[in-house]
């Protein structure tokens, strides 16, 4: 028995295939995550010249690369600008970062602008508010959220995301204001203007805004009190918003161009239901990995209905020993280069038919609306139909990578703009 046990690891002849593959996914990885092409020695002249990748990431760093797929910045309910996060997120060693805030995009073109500096690549994420209701009963129902991941040049078709996310975020509005109103009677008196100034100007009230007034106002010792006590989804001072049907918000996903993802199912009453009805609305994955290791068997979940295992530390900056740092969820690269390789081909046709949009329509309105999460975000004087066939450089040189849109495709909408232009 003992000598059984002693030969297992001589016998394991799978190890340096298994390290290949590895090198291969971490080749594939590094080259999205810094897409300009690493030289062997740059010079500072070199370095001078690009503002986006700096020396020391355009010569690959070590082994890992290290990806955060899910955190929040004040835009919603997070603590920190879009500009602090990343500097957070880099000084932990993040390399590609997704800012998933609830139901907005807004703060995405500050972020990408912040890494530019420290040669991080940003995400447009967001997650999105959703209810699960397989019968759509009205007032019934489950609470979802669902991330959305697009590439570089955002959705394909903004406007339509765009009003579903305002949709939600109007329904944000009433269901605060429903939950103060339930305080009071529970005589928990918060005040309106107390929670806005918490959320900040423009930024929809949730509940976490609700929940950190009620620790200022001296009702709770801190924001999990408020919660376990009040604001839970079976609390006395719970509201309802206004969110449209989880299986509609993952085909809204698809249909702009993005990857779904099922975020915390552990927080879920029902998971199995739920992952299986989302599934067949086209969900590409769910979280499974946590900072504090543990899975929950969502793993087994996630490969019964082939999902995308993910995670995301979920960081909202409050601080404390409940929140788990930005970064601390490590991903592995087989892991990443699985999400990369779902993801490159639908983020690359979206960027086709956002090129081709513009190619129908070259007007500046369009232009600024393609360059939204773009690193160009002075688009000034710049006439696109003057330039015709150069705003497609013009765009990737913004969007940092082409992600193997193909040259034939790039030459198709060229040739659009050029007749276009011929023709004023």
């Amino acid at each position: 028995m003992g000598s059984k046990k002693k030969s297992k690891p001589s016998r394991s002849r799978k190890k340096p295939r298994t390290n290949a593959d590895q090198a291969l996914a971490l080749d594939y990885v590094r080259a999205w995550a810094h897409p300009a092409p690493p030289l062997p020695e740059p010079s500072a002249a070199d370095a001078d010249a690009d503002d986006f990748l700096p020396a020391q990431a355009a010569r690959g760093g070590g082994g890992d690369v290290l990806f955060e797929l899910h955190s929040h910045s004040n835009h919603s309910d997070g603590f920190l600008s879009p500009s602090a996060l990343v500097e957070r997120a880099h000084r932990n060693g993040v390399k590609v970062l997704a800012l998933t805030d609830h139901d907005t995009m807004a703060g995405i073109p500050e972020a990408v602008l912040a890494a530019s500096k420290f040669g991080i690549r940003i995400i447009p994420g967001v997650e999105i508010s959703a209810l699960y209701n397989p019968r759509e009963v009205a007032g019934a129902g489950e609470n979802v959220h669902i991330l959305a991941y697009y590439g570089t040049c955002g959705p394909s078709r903004p406007d339509e995301l765009y009003n579903m996310l305002l949709g939600i975020r109007d329904g944000r509005y009433l269901r605060a204001k429903n939950m103060l109103e339930k305080l009071n009677i529970l005589k928990v008196s918060i005040k309106w203007e107390h929670v806005t100034k918490i959320a900040g100007e423009g930024v929809a009230p949730g509940r976490l805004h609700v929940a950190r007034a009620m620790v200022e106002a001296g009702y709770v010792e801190n924001v999990r009190q408020a919660f376990n006590k009040y604001l839970g989804d079976d609390g006395p001072a719970y509201a309802r918003g206004s969110e449209p049907f989880a299986e509609a918000v993952v085909q809204l996903i698809s249909r702009t161009g993005g990857i779904s993802a099922l975020a915390h199912p552990w927080s879920l009453k029902n998971p199995d239901a739920i992952v299986r009805s989302l599934k067949g609305a086209g969900l590409n994955g769910m979280e499974v990995y946590r900072s504090d290791g543990k899975v929950d068997g969502f793993s087994e979940l996630a490969e019964k209905y082939g999902l995308l295992k993910l995670g995301g530390s979920d960081f909202h900056g409050r601080g404390g020993k409940d929140e788990s740092d930005i970064g601390t969820v490590k991903l592995a690269i087989t892991t990443l280069c699985g999400f990369l390789k779902m993801a490159r081909p639908i983020w690359c046709s979206a960027m086709k038919d956002i090129l081709h949009k513009f190619a129908e329509e070259p007007s500046s309105t369009n232009l600024g609306n393609i360059l939204k999460f773009g690193r160009l975000t002075n688009v000034d004087g710049f006439s696109p139909i003057n330039t015709g066939i150069d705003v497609v450089n013009f765009c990737l040189s913004s969007w940092s990578s082409n992600d193997e849109m193909e040259d034939v495709e790039l030459e198709e909408v060229r040739l659009k703009l050029a007749h276009y232009g011929a023709q004023r």
